[in-house]
């Protein structure tokens, strides 16, 4: 049993590990060329979808019942299909669930965390209340 234990706390470990790496390759990449800022609508591509940051270059492409969604490594590409908290997120301002593939994607936090919209005038209204 404590065998067992071991194994699954190394599987979550290296699970953990292979993307806090792709994530921390990905800052540098972001610190020398990037294109957005907070406050801006982003390229979905751009984005990991279960991490929900803005990455700054194209991510993997992950289809799911027909969508394309997308994810920074195996890992994420394993989960977008499984969790659905990968592909849908709640909109802030109207509160509804929102699907990730085709939602209006935003720079919402100072470490490139995005936050899903369902329209633009729903970011929009976000957006008038963010003090930079």
């Amino acid at each position: 049993m404590k065998n067992l234990f071991f194994g699954i706390l190394a599987v979550s470990s290296l699970f953990l590990y292979s993307c806090s790496e792709n994530k921390a390759a990905e800052n540098q990449i972001q610190t020398t060329a990037l294109q957005y800022k907070k406050g801006d609508i982003v390229p979905a591509d751009q984005v990991c979808m279960v991490n929900n940051a803005y990455m700054g270059k194209k991510q993997f492409e992950v289809e799911f019942e027909g969508k394309t969604y997308f994810g920074c490594c195996e890992n994420c590409q394993k989960i977008i299909p499984t969790e659905t908290s990968a592909r849908i997120a709640i909109d802030p301002i109207t509160g509804k669930g929102v699907d990730k593939a085709t939602a209006v994607i935003a720079i919402t936090g100072d470490r490139d965390e995005v936050m899903y919209f369902e329209s633009k005038e729903s970011f929009a209204k976000y957006k008038s209340g963010i003090t930079n």
